[in-house]
């Protein structure tokens, strides 16, 4: 499996761009991928957005970093070599939804999958064969990544929020909903509580 996270401009594939991605194989960990961009001409700023991820408007302009289209081009490269090529993410619809976009404004043809694991979902599923009532808001589940991370046992992600940061975290998380036990060795002090 391969853990995915990006970073971008906003909220919608169509107007906003990458920003970075970064990517952890499973069986692999210590095999990652994580790359910064420069965004697509035209694409739309969130300032939201920018505060999430940290990026200012000069490093998402930076010309000596590679394109969007370049980016997604490495990464798909670097997937490619990956027995197991099934994606993971918090939300793999947004993630997805972005690198499908930026293969598409790069002409690029996307063999990734459309059938996707989410660790909300695994969290959600995780709580109920536990006895535990997720926690629902106004009738949806209110299960965030801090959540989640809270949930098995370890710090939540450091800000800004970082695209190889988020895939990280979430291979530990997982590891930890999957096998109950730990996969990364700096988290290895922080016992498995799921």
């Amino acid at each position: 499996m391969i853990i995915v996270d990006v970073e971008t401009t906003g909220t919608n594939p169509a107007k906003n761009s990458l920003v970075s991605i970064g990517a952890v194989n499973f069986d692999a960990p210590l095999d990652q991928f994580y790359e910064e961009c420069q965004i697509w001409d035209g694409a739309h700023i969130e300032p939201a957005a920018m505060e999430v991820n940290g990026f200012t408007e000069e490093q998402i302009r930076d010309t000596k970093k590679p394109t969007e289209a370049e980016t997604l081009k490495n990464f798909l490269v670097w997937i490619e070599s990956k027995q197991n090529q099934i994606v993971v993410a918090q939300n793999p619809m947004f993630d997805l939804g972005f690198l499908q976009a930026a293969a598409y404004r790069a002409g690029v043809d996307y063999k990734l999958a459309h059938r996707s694991l989410d660790i909300h979902t695994l969290a959600f599923m995780h709580m109920i064969k536990k006895g535990i009532e997720p926690p629902i808001n106004n009738g949806k589940s209110n299960i965030n990544s801090d959540g989640i991370m809270k949930y098995v046992g370890i710090p939540t992600e450091p800000r800004p929020h970082i695209a190889i940061n988020g895939a990280v975290w979430e291979a530990e998380a997982l590891s930890r909903l999957l096998y109950g036990k730990n996969l990364f060795s700096q988290f290895k002090d922080y016992p498995v509580i799921c």
